[in-house]
C-alpha cells in the first residue's frame, strides 16, 4: 500500500452511499406486471428476445455500443465493477467493496476473489486498468472516454485492489463505473481483449451476426449464484414493431422490447402473454445541430420548443405510456429532478415571436426520423409538422432506412429523432449528452456556463447545494440547449406467460438491459 493511499481518510462504503446522488440511487420505477405469480428460479431453457434497435455495423468491442441489441449481449457476456439492481440500488459487482478519500476524488475498488474470465483466466487488476484504458485511450471513440476525463490515474494496489485516482471529486463515481461500455475484459500484454466476446458474464458467446443475431450459453463456472437461469439466450434485432409483435403472439419469440404503444391493450388481452411497463429515464429527443444554421440561432430552437404540442404527443404517440418532458433530460423520478421549474407548453404565439426574433417571418426546415429511433418515431414527426404548421414553421419530415439509422442519421444529419435510455444520476446524463466534445453530445452544444456547472455539480458533496446546481443546469438546457425532449417514455415490454422475474430495474429497458441474466422460465 502506498503512502498517499495510508493518509487517505477514507470514507466507508456505507457513508459513500449516502453522499450525493447515491443515496437516492434510481429512484425505483412504478412497475406495472398484471397478474403474474413469481415461482421461484429454476435453470434450463432458451430465452428468445426480439429487440427494436441493431445494426449491420455493431460490433462486440463495448466502445461502440450504442443500441438495445448489443447493449443485452454485452450485459450477458461481461460484468462491470458495480450495477443497478433490480431494486433500482447501486450493488457490488466484480467489485467487493469501495470507499473514497473525504473529498472524493480517490477512490478505492477492491475486487472479488475467485472471479474466472470464460477463457480461464482469473480476475486482477490489472484486467480493470486495461479495461478503463482502452476507452482513455488518445484513439478513442468509445462514449466512455468522456466519463473517464474526470481519471488522472488509474493503478493498481495488490492483485485485487484498483485504485482511481481523479482530477475532482465525484460524488458519483461507483455508478459511472456501471455504464454498460465499461465491462471488464481480459487483459493481455497490457491491452483489453475486446472484441473477441470473452467476459466473466452469466453466458459464453456461440454464435453473432452483428444487427441480426446473437447465441450465448450458459457459463457453467458462473460466480454470481442464483443468476443466469436460462441454458442458451438468443437475441434477435427485430426493429419493425409489427414483425416484433407478430413474432411474439405466435410464439416465435419469447419477450419483445420496445411494445408499440397502440397494441399494447391488443397484446394484454392475449392470455398466453402479459405486457409490463416500467416508469423510468426513457425520454426521445429531437436533437438540432448546434453548429449548423439555422440551429446555431437559440431563437429558431425557441420557436421549434413552443412550436411541439407535448400533450398531444404522450396522447397520440405513446397511448398515454408516459409523461410530457421540458426540453432536458431529467426525468421527475430521478434525483435532484426541479420540480420548480415550469413546465413548456404549446404556443404557437411564442414560436412566431421567437421566429421574428431570428429575424424570420417563417421557416421551412427538414426532419430524419425512423422507427429505428423509437417506436413511433415517424408518427411523432408527422405530428410534429401538423403542430409546427400553426406557427409557420414547414417541417419536411424525411422517413430514413432503419438499418443504418444509428451510423448514418444520427450524429451527421442536422435535425433528427432520438431515443434515450437516460442514466441514473444527473451528471452521468449530462457528462454523456450534453458536455462539450463528448462524443454523444448529439445537439453538438456548448455552453460555458452548464459546463463550468457540471464541474462542480459532480465535485460537489452537499445534496442541498447539488440541488441547486442541477436546478440551475436545467433551466439552462431546457432555455438554451439544442433538443427538444417533448416526452419521457415508460418501458413496454411483452412476454410469454412462462418468462418470470423479480423486481424489474428502470434505469435500462429490459430490467436495466440485464434480462437474460436476471429472468427465468417458470
Amino acid at each position: 500500500m502506498s503512502e498517499e493511499t495510508r493518509k487517505m481518510t477514507g470514507l466507508t462504503r456505507r457513508e459513500v452511499l449516502a453522499t450525493g446522488a447515491a443515496a437516492g440511487a434510481m429512484a425505483a420505477g412504478l412497475s406495472i406486471a398484471p397478474g403474474m405469480a413469481r415461482a421461484a428460479p429454476k435453470k434450463g431453457g432458451r430465452l428468445r428476445l426480439a429487440i427494436g434497435q441493431g445494426a449491420t455495423t455493431d460490433s462486440l468491442d463495448p466502445a461502440t455500443i450504442t443500441d438495445t441489441y448489443m447493449q443485452v449481449v454485452n450485459y450477458g457476456l461481461r460484468n462491470c465493477l458495480t450495477e443497478i439492481s433490480g431494486e433500482g440500488k447501486l450493488v457490488p459487482e466484480l467489485a467487493e467493496s469501495w470507499e473514497a478519500s473525504s473529498d472524493a476524488a480517490i477512490w478505492r475498488f477492491k475486487l472479488r476473489k475467485g472471479v474466472e474470465f470464460h477463457n480461464g483466466k482469473s480476475l486482477d487488476a490489472n484486467d480493470v486498468i486495461a479495461s478503463m484504458n482502452h476507452h482513455r485511450a488518445d484513439d478513442s471513440k468509445s462514449a466512455a472516454k468522456e466519463l473517464l476525463k474526470a481519471v488522472k490515474e488509474i493503478k493498481a494496489d495488490g492483485n485485487d485492489t484498483v485504485v482511481f485516482v481523479l482530477e475532482g471529486g465525484s460524488a458519483d463515481w461507483p455508478y459511472i463505473l456501471s455504464d454498460y461500455h465499461m465491462p471488464i475484459l481480459p487483459a493481455k500484454d497490457g491491452k483489453a481483449d475486446a472484441n473477441s466476446g470473452i467476459g466473466t458474464g452469466g453466458y459464453t458467446l456461440d454464435s453473432f451476426e452483428p444487427g441480426v443475431r446473437a447465441l450465448m450459453k450458459r457459463n457453467p463456472n458462473y460466480w454470481k449464484d442464483g443468476m443466469a437461469h436460462f441454458d442458451e439466450a438468443e437475441c434477435l434485432a427485430i426493429i419493425d414493431p409489427t414483425a416484433r409483435t407478430n413474432a411474439l403472439s405466435t410464439g416465435e419469440v419469447d419477450v419483445m422490447d420496445r411494445v408499440d404503444a397502440k397494441t399494447f391493450s391488443l397484446l394484454a388481452r392475449n392470455k398466453k402473454l402479459r405486457v409490463e411497463e416500467v416508469t423510468g429515464t426513457q425520454h426521445y429527443t429531437f436533437p438540432m445541430r448546434a453548429d449548423t444554421a439555422p440551429f446555431d440561432n437559440n431563437d429558431v430552437r425557441m420557436a421549434l420548443k413552443f412550436a411541439i404540442d407535448r400533450e398531444a404527443m404522450v396522447k397520440t404517440v405513446l397511448s398515454g405510456h408516459g409523461s410530457v418532458g421540458n426540453d432536458h433530460p431529467i426525468g421527475s423520478g430521478q434525483p435532484f429532478f426541479d420540480k420548480n421549474q415550469p413546465q413548456r407548453m404549446y404556443d404557437p404565439d411564442k414560436a412566431k415571436f421567437h421566429l421574428k426574433k431570428a429575424g424570420l417571418s417563417s421557416l421551412k426546415i427538414d426532419i430524419s426520423v425512423a422507427d429505428a429511433a423509437y417506436a413511433g418515431a415517424v408518427d411523432a414527426g408527422v405530428l410534429y409538422r401538423e403542430h409546427a404548421a400553426k406557427c409557420g414553421i414547414d417541417i419536411n419530415v424525411i422517413r430514413e432506412p432503419n438499418d443504418g439509422y444509428w451510423s448514418n442519421v444520427w450524429l451527421k444529419k442536422p435535425w433528427c429523432a432520438s431515443y434515450w435510455g437516460g442514466r441514473p444520476t444527473p451528471d452521468w446524463m449530462y457528462t454523456t449528452a450534453y458536455a462539450a466534445g463528448a462524443p454523444w453530445n448529439e445537439s453538438f452544444w456548448s455552453h460555458e456556463k452548464f459546463n463550468k456547472l457540471l464541474l462542480a455539480g459532480r465535485a460537489e458533496l452537499d445534496n442541498a447545494k447539488r440541488a441547486e446546481i442541477y436546478g440551475e443546469m436545467q433551466t439552462i438546457c431546457s432555455d438554451e440547449g439544442s433538443s427538444v425532449i417533448p416526452m419521457f417514455a415508460n418501458y413496454m415490454t411483452a412476454m410469454s406467460d412462462k418468462v418470470q422475474h423479480g423486481d424489474v430495474a428502470s434505469n435500462f429497458g429490459l430490467d436495466g438491459l440485464k434480462v437474460v441474466e436476471r429472468w427465468w422460465f417458470g
